[in-house]
């Protein structure tokens, strides 16, 4: 009546080891360390990469804990920050610019452990430190990118039909393309609305011209501001891992913002930058048949630009794009043949047969080579084509640092933002705040525990000892989960599992009583026990279904730590239900179920209802 199947003492071994296996490496902590890693795609990290790495460290004197090879790259573990530090400085002068040399916190789990998979939860920036940045996209500046593509691709598809235009135009919104006649406006509009569906056209005389004006349809703003939301989380993600940072968390939140929290990241400053920044490139041709000294005085050209060389004095720039850094598919830090630091890039198809058609269209005009960072455009360089380029190959110089050359070749090569960002809220939590904030998240969960289990122990006697054991069962079953699925773990998460910790003594509880129950009613011991399990399983399922359901729909329609309280309680509530019925059982069964005659049961005083009589 009361036995097991081997099976399921199997399954129930099964599941305890695996829980204390992946729970291990959470006991281990973390220490501080450095990562190596490749900027070109070229190289590779090999042995012989770590074979670089150790010669280096032994000839400054600095002795790591460990030195390894991974996927990611080479990482040396060290005893503390300072040592750690001065790895990363060293390292960095001696492999130069070819390499990201990060600062990192690595687990000290065994090997062995790591081998198989078993790797510590990810903590959230509450409990492990870091930074957290809110960043507002500049959807105007989303919309004006987009027209000046149109802008463009306009431009050509008139030349490359032959339709003869006066002029071409932005004007707030909108952009105006000028004819001199009807016939030609006629054309240009039929073919500019098969072509470019997202571009509403009207007609419009002024004087003796003839406007054809095109605005984004509504729809198209809205597809085109999502879209930028989400190319720039793409980006941030992207330079996030250039940065070295483990378990970032970047998000939508809102239409028009998104969260970055970097947990562990020790270098704050260098994050605010890369990720504050908004580089991308574009050539143009130099206007040299313009007046330099008028443009001085405020008479601008129209359809130029003014601007100052880097390194050089003013100059006059056209305002057409001819290419774009969104052509670029890698970009690297290095020096030109002067021996100065330089940025090399290397264009796709599209972009290098581009480049190729400009260089050979104007061979001995100067080509301006602009950097725009925080919509502030800048003459990195102008040169003097002096034959055609092909290959898809360019190298930018103009008196920049060898730090700001990597920076630069780091922006560019992770992706240009769709449109600028803002940083609109900034917090940082030290370290020691959250090694306090696990302090006390472990002593809550620490003393709930040992106060249910007091309590269970003195009101239940052995069958409350049992439940007190199934309750630390399902703690080292849910930490086990938690660490299998790479769940990252905050204060809310903290929260969900001493909450937890209640909601699973409840059922212990719903048990107790009804073999409670059951024995008052008069049943032998042994049938109590199988009646109680059994009559309470569907009242546990009920009740625990129903808050599962309340933790589907916050992990659905929440986001941030909601989502992480609501992911902990989910899977809170998965290990308690085994613990509760199967392992409390189990133990059950294995301590009484063999007795045949069982004539009292260890589980409390049972108090029996007293009749009246009349």
């Amino acid at each position: 009546m009361n036995r097991y199947p081997a099976w399921k003492y199997l399954i129930i071994a099964v599941a305890i080891l695996l829980g204390l296996i992946y729970t291990l490496p959470n006991f281990y902590g973390e220490s501080p360390a450095v990562q190596v890693s490749p900027l070109r795609t070229a190289a590779k990290a090999d042995t012989a990469l770590l074979q670089r790495v150790e010669d280096t460290l032994k000839k400054a004197n600095i002795v790591p804990d460990g030195v390894f090879l991974d996927a990611s790259g080479v990482k040396a573990r060290f005893s503390d920050t300072d040592m750690q530090i001065r790895a990363r400085d060293t390292l960095q002068s001696v492999l130069g610019n070819g390499y990201m040399v990060a600062l990192n916190l690595l687990s000290n789990s065994p090997r062995w452990l790591t081998s198989i998979g078993a790797l510590p939860m990810y903590l959230g920036l509450d409990l492990r430190g870091g930074v957290h940045f809110m960043l507002q996209v500049d959807m105007k500046g989303a919309l004006s990118k987009a027209l000046d593509r149109f802008s463009t691709d306009i431009r050509g598809s008139l030349r490359e039909k032959k339709i003869p235009y006066a002029g071409l135009d932005k004007q707030g919104a909108q952009v105006v393309v000028k004819f001199r006649d009807a016939a030609s406006r006629s054309r240009a509009e039929a073919e500019i609305s098969k072509v470019y569906e997202d571009l509403s056209l009207r007609e419009q005389n002024v004087g003796d011209e003839f406007h054809l004006t095109a605005a984004l349809k509504p729809e198209a703003q809205k597809r085109i501001q999502d879209s930028a939301v989400q190319q720039n989380i793409t980006t941030l993600r992207n330079r996030v891992n250039e940065l070295g940072v483990a378990e970032p968390i970047i998000q939508q939140a809102g239409a028009d913002r998104v969260v970055v929290q970097l947990p562990g990241v020790q270098d704050t400053a260098k994050a605010k930058d890369i990720l504050g920044r908004t580089a991308t490139l574009e050539v143009r041709m130099v206007d040299e048949e313009r007046d330099v000294e008028a443009a001085l005085r405020g008479q601008v050209p129209f359809g130029s630009e003014l601007y100052t060389e880097r390194g050089g004095g003013p100059i006059l720039v056209k305002k057409q794009v001819v290419l774009t850094g969104d052509r670029i598919n890698d970009a690297q830090a290095g020096f030109d043949n002067n021996n100065q630091p330089a940025v090399h890039l290397n264009l796709d198809n599209s972009g290098a047969r581009i480049f190729r058609q400009l260089t050979h269209d104007n061979v001995g005009k100067r080509m301006a080579i602009l950097l725009i960072e925080k919509n502030q455009a800048e003459v990195v360089t102008a040169p003097v084509i002096r034959e055609e380029i092909g290959g898809g190959r360019v190298q930018i110089s103009g008196r920049m640092t060898t730090e700001e050359a990597r920076d630069v070749a780091l922006l560019l090569r992770a992706g240009a933002l769709a449109a600028s960002m803002d940083i609109i809220e900034e917090r940082t939590v030290g370290p020691s705040l959250g090694a306090d904030n696990i302090a006390r998240g472990f002593n809550s969960t620490l003393f709930g525990f040992i106060a249910v289990g007091i309590f269970m122990t003195i009101y239940y006697l052995m069958f409350g000892f049992i439940s007190v054991v199934a309750l630390g069962v399902n703690l080292l079953l849910l930490i086990g989960l938690l660490s299998i699925l790479q769940a990252t773990l905050t204060l809310p998460g903290m929260a969900a599992i001493a909450l937890t910790i209640g909601m699973a003594i409840d059922a212990n509880v719903l048990i107790n009583e009804r073999i409670r129950d059951e024995l008052r009613n008069g049943l032998p011991p042994q049938a109590a026990i199988s009646a109680g399990y059994e009559r309470a399983f569907g009242t546990i399922v009920d009740s625990n279904i129903t808050t599962l359901i309340a933790g589907i729909a916050l992990f659905a329609f929440g986001t941030g730590p909601v989502k992480g309280f609501a992911v902990v309680l989910c899977l809170g509530i998965l290990t308690s239900i085994f613990s509760a019925v199967m392992v409390s059982r189990g133990m059950v069964n294995l301590m009484y179920g063999s007795r045949r005659k069982l004539e009292r049961v260890p589980i409390g005083q049972i108090w029996k209802p007293v009749s009246s009589k009349r």
